[in-house]
């Protein structure tokens, strides 16, 4: 942004300076385009060591937004599982950050009925749309992959809400601990 900022404050008779900024800002974002893609690959240790709950904690401890997060009953469960849910709360805390212009961003997770149920609802100006970028589509393709579904809820002034729902398997989920808490991070 501050490359842009410099970029439109040369003054015309620098042009050909202009058009060097502007190769550079182009490489640069798809640098940048580039780690994002290979970093949603990647296993957040947070999350392989304690679980959900400190892996999400984290996530809104780094948030801009203020994050209020609700996860009473949130067990060990398999690593995919984990994983995909991870990304399904990185994924809505960034876009509230960026696109929403939210004032606060609720996270919500639970088992129940063999099943990770997880909600994210901000504030913000709402109109998020799946066709309009890769992030939610990634994100619908990875929860659907699991069996589970994904719906993104963002009319237009009114704040979105992502619900995510993934099934679990009682054989898999080996490490149950009680380790949920409600707290109001940010």
């Amino acid at each position: 942004m501050q490359f842009g900022a410099v970029q439109a404050s040369l003054p015309p008779e620098l042009e050909q300076t202009r058009a060097e900024l502007s190769r550079a800002l182009r490489d640069l974002n798809g640098a940048v385009d580039d780690l994002r893609e290979i970093s949603r690959g990647i296993h957040p240790t947070l999350l392989a060591a304690g679980g959900l709950p400190p892996a999400i904690k984290a996530l809104a401890r780094r948030s801009p937004v203020p994050v209020e997060v609700d996860l009473r009953n949130c067990p060990r469960m398999p690593p995919v599982v984990e994983v995909a849910a991870y990304h399904v709360v990185s994924e809505a805390l960034t876009n509230a950050a960026r696109h929403a212009h939210a004032s606060v961003v609720h996270v919500q997770a639970a088992t129940r009925d063999a099943a990770l149920h997880l909600s994210i609802r901000d504030d913000g100006v709402g109109g998020a749309d799946p066709h309009l970028g890769t992030g939610l589509t990634a994100l619908q393709d990875r929860v659907e992959a699991l069996g589970g579904h994904l719906t993104i809820t963002s009319p237009v002034g009114g704040g979105t809400l992502l619900s995510a729902s993934i099934p679990t398997t009682s054989a898999t989920c080996a490490h149950k601990s009680d380790s949920g808490s409600a707290a109001t991070v940010g």
